[in-house]
């Protein structure tokens, strides 16, 4: 089903899409960079708005999102398109279709279908939520009358209007960098050209209330400079301190970079000594069952608080949001201190997609 887009402006005789900041200056019956939002007269239009190519409910680990209510479970969401375009994609086989394909699923349907599995959340997740805003935003709104939290897991590609859309119904944010934020290596494998922008958007995630955790997706050879990682995790500490979780992600290749090997653990160890270095408390590394830097651990005793096995949870020391052994106090958000995720105008496993 089409909508129209909620995000664009008229300039002359082209429409420019707001949604990202490539906007995309089109003509008409143009498509955007991400294949999913399209000129029509003078419109713009979202193409798949109610259809997704993949749905599943998730532990909230997976997004990965350690410090906002672990043990949740969410109704993860994802459509065709993107407005990236990695030779490295772990999704690629839905992300990189510049076409729309997958099933109704009505936004309705979508909040029902999370209620129906206890579900505490939703995620939109799988490709850049930000190029199919509006969906996400009526299905944000009305999760949001039945209490629910909504989260993104992002690449920070997008624009200030997006932002401000965001601010309405978004409760918490998976930044997603790739390769250390190296701007050639955006430039030569991602086709991102303006790496500024995601730096620019640090700010302004910081200006409102909002949980955001970083991830940083290491790639051998090509993305792994530490040079590279210390000036990424120096902007960060600037803008959000000690307390912000970070997450080095192994690499295992993937569509146009098979040739690579999956990245070497040392080389995330260096990584999480670097962030530990600079100044962060809660590091940890992604794809790696088992290591011990899954866990999180107190940053005033240094005893196991959450003991985890890949998304799986085996151990929890907190009483409430703080350390059951010394008492510190922990910045994460737990359970029984949920708020309620009223509107803010007012204040285990199931697949159903291809996924």
């Amino acid at each position: 089903m089409m909508k129209e887009a909620l995000l664009y402006r008229k300039e002359k005789d082209r429409i420019v899409c707001t949604a990202c900041v490539r906007y995309c200056r089109l003509t008409d019956k143009a498509i955007g960079f991400c294949g999913i939002r399209q000129r029509i007269g003078d419109k713009l239009f979202l193409l798949n708005y109610g259809k997704v190519i993949a749905a599943n409910i998730d532990p909230i680990e997976k997004k990965p999102l350690f410090h906002f209510f672990p043990r949740s479970r969410v109704l993860s969401i994802g459509t065709t398109g993107c407005n990236l375009a990695c030779k490295y994609c772990q999704n690629w086989d839905i992300s990189q279709r510049r076409r729309v394909e997958g099933f109704e699923f009505s936004v309705k349907e979508a909040v029902e279908t999370a209620l129906e599995y206890g579900c505490e959340g939703v995620s939109y997740t799988y490709n850049e939520p930000t190029i199919f805003i509006e969906y996400a935003y009526d299905v944000g709104r009305l999760a949001k009358k039945h209490n629910l939290f909504n989260t993104f897991v992002s690449n920070g590609y997008f624009s200030l209007e997006a932002i401000e859309l965001m601010k309405k119904f978004l409760d918490a944010i998976t930044l997603d960098f790739k390769g250390n934020a190296d701007p050639e290596f955006l430039k030569k494998y991602a086709y991102v050209f303006q790496p500024e922008k995601i730096y620019e958007n640090l700010i302004h995630l910081k200006e409102w209330d909002l949980h955001v955790e970083f991830t940083d997706l290491v790639i051998p050879r090509i993305g792994d400079d530490l040079k590279q990682a210390e000036k990424l995790l120096k902007k960060i500490y600037d803008e959000f301190g000690e307390n912000v979780p970070i997450h080095f992600l192994r690499f295992f290749p993937h569509y146009k970079l098979t040739i690579l090997e999956p990245t070497p653990i040392t080389i995330l160890e260096k990584h999480w000594e670097l962030a530990k270095k600079i100044g962060f408390n809660y590091v940890y590394l992604g794809n790696v069952p088992g290591h011990k830097y899954e866990n999180t651990y107190c940053d005033e005793c240094g005893k196991i608080l959450i003991r985890r096995f890949g998304f799986d949870i085996l151990e929890w020391n907190l009483e409430k949001d703080k350390c059951k052994f010394c008492g510190n106090k922990i910045p994460i958000r737990v359970k029984n201190d949920k708020k309620n995720f009223v509107e803010k105008e007012n204040k285990q496993k199931t697949n159903f997609g291809f996924l």
